[in-house]
């Protein structure tokens, strides 16, 4: 069984900043591109940010220079840094991996990021 576990999630006030974490098994992370993602209520679920096996980036416009994609290899762990938080990105956030030529997906729980005016 796959997992991808999130923690970092939490309260925060605008301006204020929160980093994400999403650790997996190595046979996973060696070999798997992966994403955050985020649903608010009654909003379809959009990519955030995104990174490759080998390290390429790319994100959201609505992200662009407040949020960071990263990933420690040696940790087989995720990170996304957000900074300058606005109650829009209020939503639950999901961890998404995705296996390298293969068909095969897999997404975290969601962790909640709330974050007040």
């Amino acid at each position: 069984q796959v997992q991808l576990v999130e923690s970092g999630g939490g309260l925060v006030q605008a301006g204020g900043s929160l980093r994400l974490s999403c650790a997996t098994s190595k046979s996973i992370f060696s070999i798997a591109d992966m994403a955050w993602y985020r649903q608010a209520p009654g909003k379809q679920r959009e990519l955030v940010a995104r990174i490759t096996s080998g390290g390429t980036t790319n994100s959201a416009d609505s992200v662009k220079g407040r949020f960071t994609i990263s990933r420690d290899n040696a940790k087989n762990t995720v990170y996304l840094q957000m900074n300058s938080l606005k109650p829009e990105d209020t939503a639950v956030y999901y961890c998404y991996a995705r296996i390298l030529f293969s068909t095969r997906e897999y997404w975290g729980q969601g962790t909640q990021v709330t974050v007040s005016s």
